[in-house]
């Protein structure tokens, strides 16, 4: 197994980031066939595989903001206001995604992208690891 960590900044704000360029290039380096596991070992971010563009980005997070309000409700209450959320999300959007390769390819459909998804203001700087296995 191949593996290698990928550091992307979210910013300020809430965001759904594209990372599939670099989850093509980690395949393409890797060649063959197999499946790539990509990871965010945070407690507040999600990995999801989505059409982006065309405002389902904004729509994704809509819903989310819809689902997990940034509100005072949460329990979990440190930092900025509703950040108790962002440790809910997870359970919604996996922190975790699988993708056949074939022959160093990710074998997306033609609208499906790899995004990070971060409701967490308070941290923008994240991690990405990326893990091929081969077959």
């Amino acid at each position: 197994m191949e593996s290698t960590v990928v550091r992307v900044s979210t910013g300020s704000k809430e965001t759904v980031h594209d990372i599939t360029g670099e989850c093509e290039r980690f395949a393409a380096a890797q060649g063959g066939d197999g499946l790539l596991h990509v990871f965010v070992p945070h407690a507040t971010a999600g990995v999801a595989i989505l059409e982006l563009g065309a405002g389902s980005d904004d729509d994704l997070l809509a819903a989310l903001g819809d689902l997990l309000p940034a509100d005072d409700r949460w329990r979990h209450a440190h930092g900025s206001r509703g950040h108790g959320r962002s440790h809910v999300m997870p359970a919604l959007v996996p922190p975790f995604a699988t993708i056949p390769v074939l022959d160093g390819r990710l074998a997306l459909g033609t609208w499906q992208s790899v995004a990070l998804v971060d409701l967490n203001v308070d941290n923008p700087d994240r991690q990405v690891r990326l893990s091929m296995l081969k077959g």
